[in-house]
């Protein structure tokens, strides 16, 4: 379904197990041993919570990026995309290193979680690898953990590790932030692995104890619409590091350990003894305040009150707009006039920046509240969203 955007990712070119395979023997010359999907996901509520140990929501698109392979004996990495440019990226497995290069690519996720298998100590050999993806890249949807996360589900497969599916979300988030060099909590890696269909899943990002909380949009009249901006503003380059160091500054200076241990009672206080340093108070209160959020939004979905959740989204984006201040101005776009046009609450998701937001909309507003949007962001002279439903979906898994 598409609301009066462009066109859903996933209906735009060739996507299938069949295509991806196919794509593989042209490019190797034979068919692989098998084929791996891994989704994208978008978080329900609970930003930038993972690396400060808190409480996330996410759940998996139905955009997955596939992976077609084989196993190889003498130590080489093929490394091959439908939707890049170049070729085929060829390593030596034995000369991996984490040393971010930033002439690397998109080679170095899928390198990296290699990388990071190995020096976990798996008996992970050389592979050919060929993707294909209708996850768009740049929109906050996790294009890179899905990528990392088919790979090591991949390899798990053609090797036989025997690797649960939070194992591998660990792999590839050691991966993403030792080798690649981004310092993203577990989140991203732990829905592309862990989601399934029908769910959104409630994740303790400290302990990983996981709940999978039905959610079942349809059933209920609702649907969720994902608004990707097509934006992405250079002032999110190095932002995401910056929040994340504010944030285990603030736990320092309120001597926790990290700000998931700052009681939602206690915040007051907790501000208080910020005063003098007004920014890291900001970030301390969306932190403390979010993870309050995503405990009512499960109490709710508990109750069976799914609508009741649309005003916390829009609360919370108001926290990321204003507290952590990675909004911008197409996203406050999105959300303020979804909200006018009658949903019942949207926020931005992701890292921030430009990106996507997401809409919780009465199934029959989706039509005038997508055509809302679309002609305020030409009114505003910025390109078309891109809108398409969010449909709680599966986990990684092999597809044939």
């Amino acid at each position: 379904m598409t609301a009066h955007g462009a066109a859903d990712p996933a209906t735009e070119r060739p996507h299938g197990a069949q295509h991806t395979a196919a794509e593989f023997a042209a490019v190797y010359g034979a068919a692989p041993t098998g084929t791996w999907a891994a989704p994208g996901r978008v978080n329900l509520i609970g930003e930038h919570t993972d690396y400060n140990d808190g409480f996330v929501m996410p759940l998996a698109l139905p955009h997955t990026t596939l992976a077609a392979a084989s196993a190889r004996t003498d130590g080489v990495l093929r490394l091959h995309s439908g939707g890049a440019d170049g070729g085929i990226v060829e390593l030596r497995i034995d000369a991996l290193r984490p040393e971010p290069d930033p002439q690397a690519g998109w080679a170095a996720y899928p390198a990296g979680v290699v990388w990071a298998m190995r020096e976990a100590g798996l008996p992970v050999g050389g592979a050919d690898l060929h993707y294909d993806s209708t996850v768009p890249t740049g929109a906050g949807l996790s294009s890179s953990a899905a990528l990392e996360v088919v790979t090591a589900l991949a390899l798990n497969g053609l090797y036989a590790l025997g690797q649960e599916p939070q194992q591998l979300a660990r792999l590839a988030q050691r991966a993403e932030n030792a080798f690649v060099g981004v310092p993203c909590g577990i989140m991203d890696q732990t829905a592309a692995a862990c989601c399934t269909a029908g769910h959104a899943l409630f994740l303790d990002t400290r302990a990983l104890t996981r709940r999978q909380i039905p959610f079942d949009l349809a059933g209920e009249g609702l649907r969720l619409l994902v608004v990707d901006t097509r934006v992405k503003h250079e002032l999110g380059d190095g932002a995401y590091a910056e929040r994340r160091a504010g944030c285990e500054r603030g736990a320092r200076a309120l001597g926790v350990r990290a700000l998931r241990d700052v009681p939602y009672a206690h915040l007051p206080e907790a501000l208080a003894g910020l005063a003098d340093d007004p920014v890291t108070q900001a970030l301390v209160r969306h932190i403390v305040t979010e993870n309050h959020r995503v405990e009512e939004v499960v109490a709710l979905l508990d109750a069976g009150r799914t609508r009741a959740i649309g005003p916390l989204l829009t609360t919370g984006h108001a926290s990321l707009r204003d507290d952590f201040k990675i909004s911008c101005r197409e996203l406050d776009l999105a959300v303020d006039t979804a909200n006018a046009a009658g949903a019942l609450g949207a926020r931005m998701t992701g890292g921030g920046f430009g990106g996507s937001a997401i809409v919780l909309v009465e199934e029959a507003d989706a039509p005038a509240v997508g055509a809302a949007v679309t002609e305020a962001f030409a009114a505003a002279g910025h390109a078309a969203p891109r809108i398409f439903e969010a449909v709680p979906s599966a986990g990684a898994h092999r597809v044939e």
